[in-house]
């Protein structure tokens, strides 16, 4: 994988039935939300696709791993710049179902098909899926192992809304680099004199440590 460095007020028609879908493909310039753990940051999004629908997620647009929501039928309504980069194509909204890969693989090495995945299961299910990994393939045949944190987004009644997946690498990490890179930032910050200079430096360590956070496997 290539890598980059109070919920609102519930309305009463589903965001998820009538809402535009947003496609996200645009630089990252958006501030993701700084969490402890993958556990965490999919949760948060899932509660955002609930109460808000596929524009509450823009704030993912800067998470440097991809998170991708599809609404209750498994149609895809919006993925981060980072799905692009992982699956080596561009996901169709509103058309592609289930996941932004363009194949996929159980841990065995055997064909999975999309309606089969983590994610679908999920969905169908109304629980989480943890503890699985699977292999992504990209067009130019490059595979990925992953671990996927599929998420529904349940409404009050119980009934499953949409859901949310986190998709973090295991081959190739970035758990490591992301803190590397804090180190660096937080390094330069002593060094420089202008307090604006050393406040920006600082605020890029926390994301970085952040995003590494969510995204170590133990």
């Amino acid at each position: 994988m290539r890598s980059g460095c109070c919920p609102q007020q519930r309305i009463c028609a589903s965001p998820l039935e009538s809402g535009p879908v947003i496609q996200t493909v645009r630089p990252r310039q958006a501030k993701a939300p700084r969490h402890l753990s993958a556990e965490a940051l999919v949760n948060t999004a899932a509660a955002a696709l609930r109460d808000t629908g596929p524009r509450g997620l823009k704030d993912f647009d800067a998470f440097p791993a991809p998170l991708y929501a599809t609404d209750k039928t498994g149609k895809i309504l919006y993925f981060n710049p980072a799905c692009v980069e992982f699956a080596g194509r561009t996901p169709t909204l509103n058309v592609d179902r289930w996941c932004v890969s363009w194949k996929l693989y159980a841990s065995d090495g055997a064909a999975l098909a999309h309606d089969q995945c983590p994610m679908a299961v999920a969905i169908r299910v109304g629980k989480s899926v943890r503890g699985v990994e699977a292999f992504a393939e990209r067009p130019d045949g490059e595979r990925t192992r992953f671990r996927p944190f599929p998420t529904p987004a349940v409404d009050e009644a119980g009934r499953v809304v949409g859901a949310v997946n986190l998709l973090v690498p295991v081959d190739g990490n970035p758990h490591q680099v992301l803190l590397a890179k804090a180190d660096k930032c937080r390094s330069l910050a002593k060094w420089v004199t202008d307090k604006k200079t050393e406040n920006v430096l600082t605020g890029m360590a926390e994301e970085c440590e952040s995003h590494a956070e969510a995204l170590r496997l133990d």
